[in-house]
């Protein structure tokens, strides 16, 4: 399955960045890139379970495509948040079902520099997005 191309770019524009420091500020300003979800969206139904800090995943559906928005209260968290979104939104459930975000973040090299908190969220957040997808293709 190919990757959506706003992943693509992101990928792309994180091996060009060697410095772990540089790679740390991208990630963090993809996160504040993120539109804020409304305060009404923020609720224990879009609450992602297994975070130290808060994580907050809305899904959208438009027929068969899934899409989704996010935000964290922590930096690197809403950034990881921010890539997630790039590589899951505008697919359908079975592909995202498919597709192993961690497996991709692994090879990317990405998961070596994270605290285990913050890759323990990220997993939650992956385990989320794909029990969910999985859910909805086999509805």
């Amino acid at each position: 399955m190919p990757e959506p191309a706003a992943f693509r770019e992101i990928a792309d524009n994180l091996a060009f960045l060697s410095d772990w420091e540089d790679r740390y500020r991208y990630i963090i300003e993809l996160g504040q890139a993120l539109p804020p979800l409304a305060e009404s969206e923020k609720t224990s139904a879009t609450k992602v379970n297994g975070c130290v800090s808060q994580v907050w995943l809305v899904t959208e559906r438009s027929g068969a495509t899934l899409s989704y928005r996010g935000e964290s209260d922590a930096a690197i968290v809403r950034g990881l948040a921010a890539i997630l979104i790039a590589l899951y939104s505008g697919r359908p459930a079975k592909e995202i079902a498919d597709t192993d975000a961690i497996a991709i973040f692994d090879a990317m090299g990405l998961r070596e520099h994270l605290s285990s908190q913050r890759s323990n969220g990220l997993a939650a957040m992956v385990v989320r997005i794909r029990s969910e997808a999985r859910a909805l293709a086999a509805a």
